[in-house]
């Protein structure tokens, strides 16, 4: 249906030209401007170098990237650049595209790849049309015409979510620019205030849980608001309350050193991006109560401390979602010290599963077993058996704060519930936890008797995860009874135990967009045996004494794409 609209689009009349052009707000990568300019063709995981290759001419590895390639974000990284060779490469690939697919061909014709490419190709007219001969143009602006009209026809069948918030944005920054296309704007507005009514609950939460895709729905209702009311258009009073709903719970989403928390599929987010995004809402920062989008936050000092504290996604939200109950990420300033390993896609569908799976986050967990289990058949790739009860409490006193956190994500299959309780020092240097597995009711130690057995009373292996940012330096210590991590910034920090426990440092994964493969780098894990109705493992992770109390961070991380 997509392609059959796309075809009856060509036969619109195009529109003549702007009667107003947005201001460019999308941030671009200098960096990754540079290497396209360059021929190295990094996306979706995949990295084909191809100098003075035609964009449309390369092998594409997979669907991913051809999407990507067909949503145009990457003008964003060719306009950060800005001089000769990269307006050339902007010029000649856009309207490569417009000469191979205008006519309604190619898999970039869904509505989210549309919205996203009329927005790109809006934002950057001036860079596209900069020299261009009249029949160029007039190429140009007719292909805008026909995508509009085509998303003005398939912008419901967008998916819920993202998707569906770049196709109707899309849609309303080619109605307000183009030239008769002005029909598009109203029902556009209508359609986005719904959705916002409809997908965005009264905490700024959406059904994936996953922050960073907040964000950019956060930044298109911004785009959108700003482009109604550059054209002297207000935008609907759900549009704007849903805006004011999300600032603070990503404010609260938010680590010390500026990044997102990475759950249910999410990265820290474009450096620079929330920054701008919060700005440009002029939202006033207010504190936080509760668990925004689910999380919980502990803050004293440097140090930030966030926490899934709720039940995973369900139903089609939860294709993405993660198996993170209790899992929690540490950051000092403006380093990360404890992470989860992150959203595997990107670097193919088995690391896609692992990065899914319980071990890949810094909780505690039964060996073999994940809190949440992926389903199978007609809910194949949905999080199924997630945990039903996880009850929080949250305490701020004159020591610290404190989180006290439970979960029953294994009391099917072990009868045990998880137990994490946190305290987290008033000044920020000492993070202490404890994790309990226990089977509570009578009917629960019948399980876990039953779960003895088939381990021949050989007890339950068990373990305890802290992923570390591939940037710690980290090593056993005191005989290998503690972890001393060194950060970049020079702080040291300490790993420390208690209870019959086995302690270890051994490899993990920190899998980031925009890298061809995932980075090496460690965790620690305390392993022990369940061998009674309740299991419990004191840590601590603790500024060491020789750190400096006040430190300049001034070094600046290599922004630069892995190649």
């Amino acid at each position: 249906m997509n392609l059959w609209h796309a075809r009856r689009s060509t036969r619109v009349r195009p529109a003549t030209g702007f009667t107003y052009q947005p201001e460019p707000r999308s941030i671009g990568m200098f960096a990754r401007g540079r290497q396209l300019v360059a021929g190295n063709f990094l996306f979706a995981g995949h990295l084909l170098e191809a100098p003075d290759t035609m964009l449309w001419d390369l092998p594409m590895p997979d669907l991913r990237y051809e999407q990507e390639l067909h949503g145009f974000t990457w003008l964003d990284d060719l306009a950060a650049v800005g001089d000769g060779l990269a307006r050339q490469r902007a010029q000649d690939w856009t309207f490569g595209w417009i000469e191979r697919f205008g006519r309604g061909r190619g898999p970039g014709w869904t509505p989210d790849l549309t919205g996203r490419r009329l927005i790109r190709w809006i934002n950057h007219a001036i860079l596209l049309l900069n020299g261009q001969e009249p029949d160029a143009s007039e190429a140009f602006f007719r292909s805008l015409a026909q995508q509009t009209i085509f998303l003005g026809r398939r912008w419901p069948s967008a998916l819920p979510g993202v998707p569906r918030f770049e196709a109707l944005t899309g849609l309303i920054y080619a109605g307000l620019a183009l030239s008769g296309m002005e029909a598009h704007v109203k029902p556009a507005m209508k359609g986005l205030a719904r959705e916002c009514a409809q997908q965005i609950d009264a905490e700024g939460g959406i059904p994936t849980r996953n922050p960073e895709e907040l964000l950019e729905v956060f930044t298109l209702l911004i785009w959108a608001a700003s482009a109604l009311s550059a054209a002297g258009k207000m935008a609907p009073r759900e549009h704007l309350d849903a805006i004011e709903r999300i600032a603070p719970t990503l404010r609260a989403l938010r680590h010390s050193d500026g990044g997102l928390a990475r759950f249910h599929g999410g990265g820290r987010g474009l450096e620079g991006r929330l920054d701008q995004a919060l700005a440009s809402a002029g939202v006033r920062a207010t504190g936080t109560t509760g668990l925004p989008m689910g999380f919980a936050r502990l803050h004293a000092g440097r140090t930030s401390v966030i926490v899934d504290a709720s039940a995973p996604p369900s139903g089609k939200a939860s294709y993405d979602a993660h198996a993170s109950t209790l899992a929690l990420e540490l950051t000092s300033g403006r380093r990360p010290l404890v992470v989860n390993c992150g959203s595997g896609a990107t670097f193919g569908e088995e690391w896609r599963q692992a990065g899914r799976a319980t071990p890949s986050h810094s909780t505690m967990g039964i060996e073999g077993f994940s809190s949440s289990r992926l389903g199978t058949g007609r809910r194949a790739g949905m999080l199924v058996d997630v945990p039903q009860n996880v009850p929080v409490q949250q305490a701020s006193e004159l020591e610290g704060v404190s989180l006290h956190a439970g979960h029953d994500g294994y009391l099917a299959t072990h009868g045990l519930t998880h137990i994490r309780r946190l305290d987290l020092s008033f000044d920020g240097s000492m993070l202490v936890g404890e994790d309990t597995l226990a089977a509570i009711e009578d009917q629960d130690r019948k399980l876990f008797d039953r779960a003895m057995d088939q381990a021949k009373l050989q007890g339950i292996p068990a373990s305890a995860r802290f992923h570390l940012h591939p940037e710690v330096d980290a090593a056993l210590d005191m005989g290998g009874k503690a972890v001393s991590m060194v950060l970049k910034s020079g702080e040291i920090w300490v790993f420390r135990f208690t209870g019959k426990a086995d302690l270890k440092l051994e490899p993990s994964v920190y899998l980031e967009k925009g890298r061809l493969k995932p980075r090496a780098t460690k965790q620690v894990v305390l392993s022990c045996r369940l061998l009674g109705y309740a299991t419990r493992v004191s840590w601590s992770f603790a500024k060491a004494q020789e750190s400096p109390a006040n430190i300049r961070d001034l070094e600046r991380d290599d922004d630069l794409t892995e190649s």
